[in-house]
């Protein structure tokens, strides 16, 4: 299936049924009177958050959705029938902006979660409404109010709990296949990953996390240049990011600058984030580079840096130790 994370739609929810105009015209009633009911609401336009989908794709081609008007009114005081609503089904994760792009609507991050984004409008009044002491015979009915309609934005934030950065080539695809059951595309040349993917990381029976791997950064990513920074909103709900880089190539405090320059330009809190950075392909490296790599990075960044190896799993299990313990601690801190 096709990954899409971002598309427009235009939603129309159900104009209210009429009211009508109605008499009595019964045996044995001299007089009669006023009996036109009133009209049925209009559907609704709900987006609901469900299980089991992880793209938008489902909106790529339809666009249009359009509820049903309500039923008109009818004579001996019936009401017009309600009409359905329509409910758009959508991943968890799904962030609703207005057409502007940047006014949130809703943002659905619960299994089963609902809004209604635009409502039906309710039906217009029959004649019987308007009966009255002074006004026994009225012909006056209105029409039903209008649906809402409005364009929309969908744009999917994949949940979870920590995310790999870096750029292409700093082994992520790697990391995330031996840390979990995920199995991404891996090759020895950049933007092998051109989707973001997810995988579970269980540590224990009962300790578990969600880690996302996104296509690599390069210099330029929040102005366009290579992938540009698309996909970095699928890491903006994570409690903690882990930063990979090349340890192969003869610049890691340069390749690290690089990512944090692109996160700081893309902005979304994700600077912020607490950060664990780790110098892949220890295997790739000699002992001298080992060296004199992890020095340079331990010296720039103020901080201890882990040292570990995708292929051969050397550190992996302590780098995901201390994500474990940095995504508990963090989600405490939130709902404290």
């Amino acid at each position: 299936m096709k990954f899409l994370d971002e598309a427009k739609i235009w939603v129309k929810a159900g104009d209210g049924g009429d009211g009508v105009v109605a008499f009595r015209r019964e045996k044995y009633i001299e007089f009669g009177g006023p009996d036109g009911g009133n009209g049925g609401k209009g559907g609704d336009i709900v987006v609901e958050a469900v299980p089991g989908l992880n793209t938008l794709i489902d909106y790529r081609y339809a666009q249009h959705f359009k509820a049903r008007k309500g039923g008109n009114g009818a004579g001996s005081d019936r009401t017009g029938a309600a009409s359905e609503d329509v409910t758009l089904k959508v991943p968890v994760g799904t962030v609703i902006l207005a057409e502007d792009k940047e006014t949130v609507l809703a943002d659905l991050t619960k299994e089963g979660q609902r809004v209604v984004i635009c409502r039906g409008g309710d039906g217009g009044h029959g004649n019987a409404h308007f009966k009255s002491s002074t006004n026994r015979a009225p012909r006056r009915a209105d029409k039903g109010y209008p649906g809402e309609d409005r364009w929309l934005w969908l744009r999917l934030k994949l949940i979870a709990d920590a995310g790999l950065v870096g750029l292409p080539n700093a082994g992520k695809s790697t990391f995330l296949s031996v840390a979990s059951a995920a199995r991404p595309k891996i090759a020895d040349y950049p933007f092998t990953t051109l989707t973001p993917q997810l995988g579970v990381v269980r540590l224990n029976a009962t300790e578990e996390f969600v880690l996302a791997d996104i296509p690599g950064l390069i210099e330029g990513a929040h102005e366009g240049a290579g992938l540009g920074t698309r996909f970095l909103g699928h890491v903006e709900r994570c409690a903690v990011l882990l930063h990979l880089i090349d340890g192969s190539q003869p610049d890691p405090v340069g390749a690290y600058e690089t990512v944090r320059a692109e996160l700081e330009g893309y902005g979304g809190g994700l600077s912020e984030k607490p950060e664990i950075v780790a110098l892949n392909k220890l295997d790739a490296m000699t002992p001298q580079a080992k060296s004199s790599r992890v020095k340079a990075l331990e010296r720039a960044l103020g901080r201890p840096v882990h040292l570990i190896s995708g292929a051969t799993r050397e550190g992996v299990d302590a780098v995901l130790r201390e994500l474990a313990d940095t995504i508990y601690r963090e989600r405490e801190k939130a709902s404290a």
